[in-house]
């Protein structure tokens, strides 16, 4: 039996049966002066509604509560008053919150991660029965909205024979913020396992059969040889988990008891505005201190993806 190949031009460059002129050409078109036009005005009306937090929060209160942000153009007042009140004030106090988002997120970013790493491995790289089905279901969950899942997930937490009655507090385990931590542990985890599932399996198995011909058992495999080239998957999940954590609201309101002790910086936050609405200029000046903590993880985290994609990479 013969095959044919598709007849391609002479002299016109292919690769099996992708046209690189046609690649080039897309390229050219989304590249042009009109493709970048487009993408300039998206970008600035995507930044507005950020500028204009920021400028309300360099604003006396009486010009927030008085006329919109752009005004600020043609009445130019700005004020420290509110990131004083915002950080100084004992009635606002946002340290505490602080400390408990750090607090929240950390341990909330490290379980699901040292988890699913653990997982991924075995499902790509370890024969056992029931495999297949296992990750299928396991993807699937991420089809079911977390929003349905919180009641039970309570439930689970405070009834027997696995519930602890007392929910926060000082004297449940973590000082409370336990349920928060399996919470977000558990929301991340079947995302986490098919993403670095998938990462892993792209590693050559020339490599894994290469290391177990030199006697390595998967301890040695997974710790010597998967980690350091899953570095790139693990810090992008990393800093989507990361930003997902410290930005969540409902979780930490859900599972964490109502306790102001262990509730994060967004529960604060989310009272700023005061009862009647009245303290709109604190809101806009707590959002940029909240903002400032996952700016440096993104932008720290982000070089160390470009890092670990350029020293993961397979050299023949």
């Amino acid at each position: 039996m013969t095959t044919t190949t598709p007849d391609v031009p002479v002299g016109q460059p292919h690769i099996g049966n992708i046209d690189l002129n046609k690649a080039e050409k897309a390229h050219k078109m989304l590249t042009n002066r009109w493709a970048s036009a487009a993408a300039v005005v998206i970008a600035v009306f995507w930044t507005i509604p950020t500028v204009g937090l920021l400028i309300s929060s360099f604003r006396p209160q009486a010009d927030v509560q008085g006329n919109g942000w752009w005004n600020f153009f043609v009445h130019p007042h700005v004020t420290l008053d509110n990131y004083k009140a915002v950080l100084r004030s004992s009635d606002v106090n946002l340290a505490t919150y602080f400390v408990n988002s750090l607090v929240i997120t950390i341990p909330a970013v490290i379980i699901p991660i040292t988890i699913a790493t653990m997982a991924a491995y075995a499902f790509a790289w370890m024969k056992f029965p029931g495999r297949d089905i296992l990750f299928v279901a396991i993807f699937a969950l991420q089809i079911v909205p977390i929003q349905v899942t919180m009641i039970p997930l309570l439930k689970l937490y405070v009834s027997p024979p696995f519930g602890i009655p007392q929910l926060a507090g000082g004297d449940a385990p973590g000082g409370g913020f336990y349920t928060i931590w399996l919470s977000h542990s558990i929301f991340a985890l079947p995302l986490a396992i098919y993403l670095l599932h998938n990462f892993m399996k792209e590693i050559p198995a020339e490599l894994i059969e290469a290391a177990r011909v030199d006697g390595a058992g998967h301890v040695r495999i997974f710790t010597r040889i998967m980690l350091p080239l899953m570095a790139p998957a693990i810090a992008a999940f990393a800093i989507f988990q990361f930003l997902w954590v410290w930005n969540d609201l409902l979780v930490a309101l859900v599972f964490g008891g109502g306790s102001l002790e262990i509730s994060p910086l967004t529960v604060r936050l989310a009272e700023l505005s005061g009862t009647r609405g009245q303290d709109w200029h604190l809101l806009a000046a707590g959002a940029f201190v909240s903002l400032i903590v996952p700016l440096v993880v993104f932008l720290a985290g982000q070089r160390y993806f470009v890092r670990g994609l350029l020293s993961g990479s397979v050299k023949g």
